[in-house]
């Protein structure tokens, strides 16, 4: 087969770390392992993989997504003198996605019930390419609940050149997956691009269309660097530091701790235990808003301070009762609670009790919105509480929202 040429790295040949950063600059050929052997050809004869168990996968594919890059060293040596053409993955450098099932843990037709892969690729963090295919995921939840197409992602964060993508390319062409990549070098983008199509692998770009068309919108051509890249400039400016105290001041203020600082606070959650105060209470505060939190308990007076500030602050937490039981079961179990406490902390009886008691003082203060948190993610929540802080600003010009979400 001839030879394409473009203008991106081989992506086949080895190289060497000195002459790895330039590589992207360089315009080659597109690499064919063997110039009589198609990619299909050479794939054909490495022995077929089976994947690894359930289990195995899981734990393996979490240990990747925590952060840790790809050994590139592991064998790299021997595959090299075995194979100069070609970069084949080995066990090592695949801890996610490599060793063998056993017979028990195939079907009788020899195919995994493992699910779909989906393989998702950044050259930073990889947090743009998780939550953007967790949100696309949301709309096949009627699939995913019943196992009736189940998926397998991975993400491999940290990327950052052509010789580790393609190794990833080959082994999502060997399992079948559907690649999913961002990537803020145009030129790596494309070259990803054409060297999925080689392989036959399916895939798309998430960032480059988004980017693209604020360019156009601006422009003004994108920097190609990739956030958190060494060398990378982040001033110490004004929101980074008004971000930090208010992670400061809602670690102080959580669970109704110094009640006299509330009135400094931008947003204040009240609610019964286990609706999700603090959790919330922390991710807003990354997002720069000084947030207190006040639990409900009976026989508990809430501090007076409360009703002395601004009561557009003041947002209600409510949750579905049967959840919030499983949640306190969990928690008391965990804690290592007597059966009296637990009894007295997710009793049914008790549960609904402590939530009949807030929803009185939420009628009593009928300026305080109330959002209903069962089934959200923090997420979700913290969007309905940002968008009623700045309704009630009249920072930004939205609807008007009604009281109970």
């Amino acid at each position: 087969m001839a030879t394409s040429s473009f203008p991106f790295p081989n992506l086949c040949a080895p190289s060497t770390a000195s002459d790895t950063k330039s590589k992207l600059r360089k315009p080659f050929s597109l690499p064919t392992g063997n110039e009589n052997q198609t990619p299909e050809a050479s794939q054909n004869q490495a022995p077929k993989s089976k994947g690894s168990s359930q289990l195995k996968r899981w734990s393996r594919a979490r240990a990747i997504r925590s952060g840790r890059r790809l050994d590139r060293s592991v064998n790299r040596t021997d595959e090299t003198a075995s194979a100069p053409h070609a970069v084949a993955p080995s066990k090592e450098l695949w801890p996610a996605l490599s060793g063998e099932r056993s017979e028990e843990e195939e079907d009788d037709d020899g195919e995994s019930t493992a699910g779909k892969a989906i393989y998702m690729v950044s050259d930073g963090t990889g947090w743009t390419a998780e939550h953007s295919v967790n949100a696309a995921l949301g709309q096949f939840e009627h699939c995913l609940v019943d196992r009736g197409c189940a998926v397998n992602t991975h993400l491999f964060s940290g990327i950052d050149d052509m010789e580790r993508f393609v190794e990833i390319i080959k082994q999502a062409a060997q399992e079948g997956a559907l690649l999913l990549y961002t990537l803020a070098d145009p030129t790596m983008a494309e070259a990803a691009k054409h060297a999925c199509d080689l392989w036959g692998v399916p895939s798309a770009d998430i960032l480059g269309p988004t980017t693209e068309a604020i360019a156009a919108h601006l422009g003004v051509s994108p920097s190609g660097i990739p956030r958190g890249a060494p060398g990378r400039q982040f001033p110490l400016n004004k929101e980074y530091f008004k971000r930090i105290e208010a992670i400061e001041f809602t670690i102080k203020q959580d669970d109704g701790a110094m009640p006299q600082n509330i009135i400094r606070a931008d947003i204040v959650l009240v609610g019964v235990s286990r609706t999700g105060k603090t959790p919330l209470s922390i991710y807003l505060s990354q997002k720069g808003y000084k947030v207190a939190n006040v639990p409900i308990v009976i026989g508990v007076h809430l501090p007076k301070t409360l009703f002395e500030i601004d009561q557009h602050k003041i947002i209600g937490l409510t949750i579905n009762p049967v959840v919030l039981q499983t949640i306190r079961r969990a928690r008391a179990k965990s804690l290592g609670f007597s059966s009296e406490m637990r009894s007295n902390y997710s009793d049914m009886g008790h549960v609904r009790q402590e939530l009949e008691f807030a929803g009185k003082i939420f009628a009593q203060n009928p300026v305080w919105p109330v959002i209903e948190v069962t089934g959200k993610a923090i997420e979700e929540t913290a969007a309905v509480v940002v968008r009623i802080f700045h309704d009630r600003s009249q920072k930004c010009s939205m609807p008007r929202i009604s009281k109970r979400y």
